[in-house]
């Protein structure tokens, strides 16, 4: 019985870490045969070839590569890839938190103090909406100054422009009738006999002119183009900062929300609760509310539909109304499709801004 010794080596798969290629286990194996001829040798170690350990080479030739290593590698964009990037409309849904509740002013967004109701139904605080038409009358009166400047110096560079045009043709009138016959005194006849021979041409001299006044040379600061500022005739009169219609004061009438008196969870005057004057029910986000142009109390929509119809009268004051003195209010945000109206913001980005969706959480899909 003999006994030889065979050095092997072995690729085994390696199933602990899949992101590297087979381990290589080389090794002296023993082997016991009786049948082996005499003349048969056995190969030494060093007769195998080798075969260096390289991760590199081994993932490269034969496994595929990883696709979290060569992201953002591609010749085009990806649609994640312009998400991240923030190039062009972006578009955001809403959540409660950034939708106003129903007893916040459109302007400052805190509790409303002294309420005031236009008649599309946006709540404002009275301060607020007096500062906000005080400060568009001013601009108004501003811009409106501007463009009657601006339209006074227009009808001076275009009489200005005229006088310069008759007298451009009179000029040419003039060289016309009296500039085919030249005239030379001593003092031309020494530059001629000298050879010096001067622009004499008053028509070359024109064309010069004119093109000085024509050049267009971005690089000569005196040349250099500029774009004509316009000043657009302003409004004339007042709009809604919310809703962009046409808002004057006189418009505008204050609202009375009736607060609950029985809450005893209220520990600050802005923890207020309101509720309907006629069923008591606590208004809330969810709830439609209307107002009563005519008196300014609040009712829940329900209640309001019910009995002010029919009854043609106030439920608190009993004050006249009619229908035309229904305004509904603006409902508060819950952040729910099917209440809310105005859930997606849009806004134009462009290129290299970013959306930082990319390091702060995946891109939303809209």
């Amino acid at each position: 019985m003999k006994r030889h010794v065979v050095f092997v080596t072995v690729l085994i798969p390696n199933r602990t870490e899949p992101g590297r290629g087979p381990i290589h286990i080389s090794g002296q194996l023993l082997l016991q045969s009786a049948s082996l001829s005499p003349s048969y040798s056995i190969p030494k170690s060093k007769d195998f070839p080798q075969i260096p350990y390289s991760s590199s080479s081994v993932r490269d030739n034969n496994m595929p590569q990883r696709h979290s290593k060569n992201n953002n590698d591609l010749a085009f964009f990806t649609y994640d890839e312009k998400r991240k990037l923030g190039y062009g409309t972006q578009r955001e849904r809403l959540g409660r938190d950034s939708i106003k509740p129903f007893d916040a002013c459109c302007l400052c967004l805190k509790p409303f103090i002294d309420p005031m109701s236009c008649q599309k139904g946006h709540v404002f605080c009275k301060e607020c909406i007096l500062e906000c038409l005080l400060s568009q009358k001013k601009d108004i009166h501003r811009k409106q100054v501007a463009h009657n400047s601006q339209q006074k110096q227009d009808k001076e560079d275009e009489e200005e422009k005229l006088r310069q045009q008759k007298a451009r043709e009179l000029e040419a009138f003039d060289q016309q009738n009296h500039g085919a016959v030249p005239h030379y005194n001593d003092r031309n006849q020494d530059r001629d006999k000298n050879g010096f021979h001067g622009a004499n041409s008053v028509k070359v001299t024109s064309y010069e002119e004119e093109a000085l006044r024509t050049m267009k040379a971005f690089w000569l600061p005196s040349a250099t183009p500029e774009a004509p500022v316009k000043v657009a005739a302003p409004p004339e009169c007042t709009t809604c900062p919310e809703g962009s219609e046409k808002l004057k004061l006189k418009s505008l009438f204050p609202i009375h929300f009736t607060e609950d008196t029985n809450d005893e969870k209220k520990s600050t005057p802005l923890d207020k609760t309101f509720i309907c004057p006629s069923c008591k029910v606590t208004l809330t986000n969810t709830l439609s509310l209307v107002a009563l142009s005519s008196c300014g109390h609040v009712f829940c929509k329900k209640c309001a539909d019910k009995f002010i119809p029919v009854d043609k009268v106030c439920l608190v004051c009993n004050k006249g109304c009619k229908e035309r003195n229904l305004v509904n209010l603006k409902k508060g945000g819950t952040g729910f499709a099917g209440h809310d109206d105005d859930l997606e913001a849009k806004d134009f980005k462009h290129l290299g801004s970013g959306s930082g969706l990319g390091l702060v959480r995946p891109a939303a899909k809209t």
